[in-house]
């Protein structure tokens, strides 16, 4: 008797809804999900520019160590900087920057703050009534 006939294959195909479940559980909300893919060179190299912008908005005290800078499609790259900010536990700064195809001139699109996996955030919001 073959017991492998008798048990149901799965494939690949089958694992992977049950996958994509599972990752979907553990995100936070209000925490970016980050697309993956190798970010533009010279956009990548551009933290200084992204540092003189955020310092635009707030104190460069307040802003700690580069973290990564995360690829957001093509010629646009998101970089990211310790939040130094009392009560910002967590936090991180970003800034969004951009150019134009064959062009060396770094244009800054976004910038804020942003929450990531050990920041504190508020709890969920529940009704009332």
């Amino acid at each position: 008797m073959n017991t492998e006939a008798e048990q149901p294959d799965t494939t690949a195909a089958e694992q992977a809804p049950a996958a994509v479940a599972k990752t979907e559980a553990k995100r936070r909300a209000g925490v970016p999900v980050w697309r993956t893919g190798k970010p533009d060179a010279f956009l990548a190299a551009a933290v200084a520019e992204a540092r003189t912008a955020i310092e635009g908005i707030t104190a460069p005290s307040d802003i700690g160590a580069h973290l990564a800078a995360k690829s957001e499609g093509d010629r646009l790259v998101t970089h990211l900087f310790e939040s130094m900010l009392p009560g910002y536990h967590g936090w991180h700064w970003y800034a969004v920057l951009t150019r134009n195809s064959r062009s060396k001139v770094v244009t800054v699109s976004e910038l804020g703050l942003l929450p990531s996996e050990d920041s504190t955030l508020s709890p969920e919001w529940v009704p009332w009534a």
